[in-house]
C-alpha cells in the first residue's frame, strides 16, 4: 500500500497528536466528522489488530451511523484493497475491525465487551448522556486508548460540554473549536446554505453554523438543566403505561411526523419517558409501530389524538388490532396551555426520562408559554403532552371554582 495522503486543515493540526481524549466542537460545515473520519481509515489502514467503535447515543439504524462516510473515506484515499466492508462492520486485512453501535443500547455488563478497543469515535456528542459517558469512559482502557468526540454544542449543561469544556477537563485531553471558515474545503453549496442562513434565519445563526450554545426559546417551559438532572438509566417497576400518539394530518414524506411517545407511572408515582418510536409513514405504518410498542413494553393503553382524523384513528388501530384498548382525546386548548401543567411535573423532579431522546427533547425546549417556537408541528412533545395528562389526571384536570352571582353573555367557556 502506498503512503496516504491526507490534508488536514489547520483547526485539525493539533489533534494529530497522541491524546487520551481528542474533542472537535463547532457548526455545520467546520469538516469534524471528515477530519475524525479520515484519521480513523488512516489508522485503520496501517494498524495490525486495529479495533474503533463509532457510537452515538442513540443509532436505530445504519445509516444514522458513520459508516458510510468511512465507506466513502476509504474510496476516496485509495485504500480499499485494505479494507472489507461488511453490511454492518468493517473488517481490514491486518485484522482490525471498525464496529457501530448506539450507547443505549448497552448496560454495565454489555459494554464490557468493548473493552479491547483502542478508538471509541463519538458522533453527535451533544446527545450523549451522563450515563453513557460514564459507562463509555472506563471501558475504553486498553493501554494507548483514545476517546474521540465530535459534536456541535447545544447547551452548556450537556454532560460533554461539561466533560472536555467546563472548568476542570481531564488531563491529557486536546479540543479544538473549527467552524466552515476553518474549512478550505467547504463546497460552495454549503456555503450558499450558510449564507442563506446568515440573511433569513439569524436566530439559529450562531448555533448552526458558528457552533454557539443552542439559543433558549424565550419563556421556554422545558430546560435542558432539568431533563439532564432528572435523567434515569432504568425505570422501576411501572404501574401503568401508555403508548400515546399525535398523527399528523399528512403521509407525504415532507409532512410532519406522527409523534409516538411511551411513558408511564412508577411504583414511586413519578412519570418516566421510556421510549420515542416517531416516525413518518401512512396510517397504517404509524399504527402498527404504536401497536409493537404496546406489545413491546406491556401498555395498558394506546392514547390517540383524534382532532385531525377522527373516527378513522381508531378505525386505524383497530385494523392491525381489533381489540387493543383505545383512550381516544381531542385538543380544545392549545398545545402550549394542555402542556404547562406537564412542564410543571418535571419542575417538581417528578419526572424522568430513561435514556436520552434528542428529537423529542429539542421540541419540548422550543415550547414556550406563548406557543410552539420551532419549525413545523411538535407531534413529539405533543404525544408526551397526551401521555402524561393520562397518567397524571389529578394534574391536568382543571380545578372548577363555585358558581358565582356572575352571569356571562356570550359563547364558549374555559376550553374555547
Amino acid at each position: 500500500m502506498s503512503i496516504l495522503s491526507i490534508q488536514t486543515p489547520r483547526a485539525f493540526v493539533p489533534l494529530l497528536k497522541a491524546a487520551r481524549y481528542k474533542g472537535a466542537w463547532g457548526g455545520r460545515g467546520s469538516g469534524k466528522s471528515h477530519f475524525f473520519a479520515e484519521l480513523m481509515i488512516e489508522e485503520a489502514a496501517t494498524t495490525p489488530n486495529y479495533r474503533a467503535v463509532c457510537l452515538r447515543e442513540v443509532q436505530k439504524d445504519l445509516k444514522e451511523s458513520a459508516k458510510l462516510l468511512l465507506e466513502d473515506k476509504i474510496a476516496k484515499l485509495g485504500v480499499s484493497e485494505v479494507f472489507d466492508c461488511q453490511r454492518d462492520q468493517i473488517k481490514t486485512t491486518l485484522g482490525g475491525l471498525i464496529i457501530f453501535r448506539g450507547m443505549q443500547d448497552y448496560n454495565s455488563e454489555s459494554i464490557k465487551s468493548l473493552e479491547g478497543f483502542k478508538r471509541a469515535w463519538i458522533e453527535e456528542a451533544q446527545t450523549l448522556s451522563q450515563r453513557s459517558l460514564e459507562l463509555l469512559r472506563p471501558t475504553i482502557r486498553a493501554a494507548g486508548s483514545q476517546i474521540w468526540a465530535s459534536w456541535n454544542p447545544r447547551n452548556a449543561s450537556d454532560p460533554i460540554d461539561q466533560f472536555l469544556r467546563g472548568q476542570t477537563p481531564p488531563p491529557d485531553s486536546i479540543v479544538v473549536k473549527a467552524n466552515y471558515s476553518d474549512n478550505p474545503f467547504l463546497p460552495r453549496e454549503l456555503e450558499q446554505e450558510r449564507a442563506h442562513d446568515a440573511k433569513t434565519n439569524p436566530l439559529r445563526y450562531a448555533h448552526i453554523w458558528l457552533g454557539e450554545y443552542e439559543p433558549a426559546a424565550i419563556g421556554a417551559i422545558w430546560d435542558r438543566k432539568t431533563l439532564h438532572e432528572n435523567r434515569r438509566d432504568k425505570a422501576p417497576e411501572m404501574a401503568r403505561i401508555v403508548v400515546a400518539v399525535d398523527p399528523a394530518v399528512s403521509s407525504e414524506a415532507s409532512a410532519d411526523e406522527h409523534g409516538i411517545i411511551v411513558a408511564g407511572v412508577g411504583g414511586d408515582k413519578r412519570g418516566y419517558v421510556l421510549d420515542d418510536v416517531s416516525t413518518r409513514g401512512t396510517p397504517h405504518q404509524w399504527a402498527s409501530r404504536a401497536i409493537a410498542a404496546y406489545d413491546r413494553y406491556g401498555a395498558d393503553a394506546i392514547v390517540v389524538e383524534v382532532n385531525q382524523g377522527g373516527e378513522m384513528c381508531k378505525a386505524t388501530l383497530q385494523s392491525v388490532r381489533a381489540h387493543v384498548p383505545i383512550i381516544e382525546v381531542r385538543a380544545t386548548r392549545g398545545k402550549h396551555v394542555r402542556a404547562e401543567p406537564i412542564s410543571a411535573l418535571y419542575t417538581l423532579g417528578r419526572v424522568s426520562h430513561v435514556g436520552t431522546f434528542p428529537e423529542l427533547e429539542n421540541q419540548m425546549c422550543l415550547m414556550t408559554a406563548g406557543g410552539y417556537e420551532g419549525e413545523g408541528s411538535p407531534d413529539r412533545c405533543d404525544a408526551l403532552v397526551w401521555a402524561f395528562t393520562e397518567l397524571f389526571p389529578d394534574v391536568t384536570t382543571p380545578v372548577h371554582k363555585p358558581a358565582t352571582d356572575e352571569v356571562f353573555h356570550g359563547e364558549g367557556g374555559w376550553m374555547s
